[in-house]
């Protein structure tokens, strides 16, 4: 072996092999040999490695984190997560056999608060997502300088293949797996992909069951995003799409574009891709094309998405089969014009391969990362603008963070006084972020984690590390 390189265990090898930051000694390595040229500053190493969203999350770390010249003590321990919990659980089918199930809970950081992040039912999720989609939200917190870190749960299955007895006892056995692990002064779950309502009730229920009768009431908030009648608020279940709306609107005044005539594509018709079309509508935006899982529709003259949420909310919750539209394949959805588009779906759908096919001014990005890094220099290089989404699709943890304000104090704000609050939320925000793109003459996706990691920096430097 040279002597200029080092050999040891990956700093924290998970099963997806995944490399975190250095240990200051020298070395971040995967099993293998890792070459430190000396001078150089520290980095993570992703080379070699199979591609992974959290590697994207990492070159994207690295890149804001030179540019503002991260303390590289703080910047050690932002790239690394604090507790990544894994759960192997059974539960009873509706045929009476017992199946094992996989969950995750993964709290990134809680510097600024307790970690706050959703929770997802998906085949797809692992724990490299799940860590991902941890980091995003210590960013996106601290972005909308709110007290919250970083979180993110969810279970390996596929939910549509389940009956609501099944996902109900998957649900409530999964909230007893982590035991402890989530509380409403500690870790407080919410909706993300696949789950509703209904599943943070089904939470929230089984975790006051485990609690004394006496503690029960004042533990109402260890899940946001409830229903109303058992604690959520009202404006919680468009806070996302509402979010991103909020901010098309202010990149609009700023390029002095009017959205009254504009067009839009979306990706994703769930919760944030709904609400965010029907939002635009009022705006005398034109959707013309939408994607979910089910494939892809057009309608250049107009698709009405109040129309379309009837449809698909009668059709097993996918646009296929739309009436009022022609189907199109996925190339040509995202090869579709318009002014703006809205990811509101999965990770890395804008890739190297895609990005050259949008023909779009604006990417608003309604899901978490749905734009890799090489997309993200695609798109930069066609001049197309960008909300990124720890910045973009920040409204629904906002409301959450109401929701648990008015739980602890007590409290029911009316829409009109929660409506109010977000949008300041959000356009605060939104102008850090422009001032700050300014500044560091960077991308908007830069700037936004500069304005997070210097918030983060900030209170590691004032509190320090104990011992």
């Amino acid at each position: 072996m040279a002597a200029d390189r080092v050999r040891g265990l990956c700093a924290n090898c998970a099963q997806d092999e995944i490399c975190n930051l250095p240990r200051p000694e020298g070395g971040v390595w995967h099993c293998s040999d890792y070459e430190q040229k000396p001078g150089t500053k520290t980095r993570v190493v992703t080379e070699g490695l199979k591609k992974s969203v959290y590697a994207g999350v990492l070159e994207q770390f690295n890149k804001a984190a030179d540019i503002m010249n991260l303390e590289p003590n703080v910047r050690e321990i932002l790239a690394n997560t604090m507790n990544e919990i894994t759960v192997h659980f059974p539960v009873v089918m509706d045929n009476g056999r017992i199946k094992i199930f996989t969950g995750y809970r993964v709290q990134h950081n809680d510097i600024l608060g307790p970690f706050k992040g959703g929770l997802r039912f998906h085949p797809g999720v692992d724990v490299d997502e799940v860590r991902s989609l941890a980091a995003w939200m210590s960013w996106k917190s601290a972005i909308v300088d709110i007290p919250f870190g970083g979180a993110k749960g969810g279970i390996k299955f596929d939910p549509s293949k389940h009956s609501i007895g099944e996902l109900q006892r998957i649900t409530r056995r999964f909230t007893y797996s982590l035991g402890n692990t989530i509380g409403p002064e500690y870790d407080i779950p919410a909706p993300d992909v696949n789950t509703n309502s209904q599943i943070m009730a089904w939470i929230l229920d089984t975790y006051l069951s485990t609690m004394p009768a006496h503690e029960r009431n004042r533990c109402i908030h260890v899940v946001t995003g409830k229903p109303i009648e058992s604690g959520g608020s009202l404006g919680r279940d468009k806070a996302t799409g509402q979010g991103v709306v909020y901010l098309i609107e202010e990149w609009a005044k700023d390029r002095r574009f009017d959205l009254d005539g504009a067009t839009y594509i979306v990706q994703g018709f769930g919760n944030v891709g709904s609400w965010a079309s029907r939002l635009l509508k009022s705006h005398g935006a034109r959707l013309t094309a939408v994607e979910d899982v089910s494939g892809a529709i057009i309608n250049t003259r107009g698709i009405d998405p109040d129309n379309l949420l009837e449809y698909v909310n009668s059709n097993h919750e996918v646009i296929a089969g739309y009436p009022k539209a022609k189907p199109l394949g996925h190339k040509a959805f995202l090869k579709t014009e318009a002014d703006i588009f809205i990811p509101a779906a999965l990770e890395n759908q804008i890739t190297a391969e895609t990005a050259p096919w949008l023909k779009v001014m604006l990417v608003a990005e309604g899901a978490n990362g749905p734009t890799n890094p090489d997309g993200d220099r695609i798109l930069e290089e066609k001049g197309i603008d960008m909300l990124p989404d720890i910045l973009c699709n920040a409204g629904g943890v906002i409301v959450s963070y109401f929701e648990w304000l008015q739980n602890k104090r007590s409290e029911f704000w009316e829409l009109e006084e929660v409506d109010s609050k977000l949008h300041k939320k959000m356009v605060s925000a939104y102008r850090k972020v422009r001032d700050t793109a300014k500044q560091f003459s960077v991308d908007w996706r830069t700037a936004a984690y500069i304005v997070a990691l210097s918030r983060l920096e900030t209170a590691y430097m004032r509190r320090g590390i104990f011992p």
